[in-house]
């Protein structure tokens, strides 16, 4: 799976892949890897880029083509 949105939401946001692999604590090269698809991102930090970017992980995924996340539900 390619996920170019991830390039595109890093780019989008003017940050390097350094920078999105510090916040994932993971190395540059890892997060790289992400991004072109040869590795499987981990859901955790499929969650946390969601959570950055102000995203849903369904945007992130192309899932969707809706970029703001789901509304949260009054209680």
């Amino acid at each position: 799976m390619d996920l170019k949105r991830l390039r595109d939401l890093r780019e989008d946001n003017d940050k390097y892949q350094e920078d999105i692999a510090k916040i994932l604590n993971i190395t540059r090269q890892q997060y790289g890897l992400y991004e072109i698809g040869k590795r499987t991102i981990p859901i955790d930090c499929l969650d946390k880029l969601a959570d950055y970017y102000r995203t849903s992980t369904d945007y992130i995924l192309g899932r969707t083509n809706i970029k703001e996340p789901y509304p949260r539900r009054k209680k």
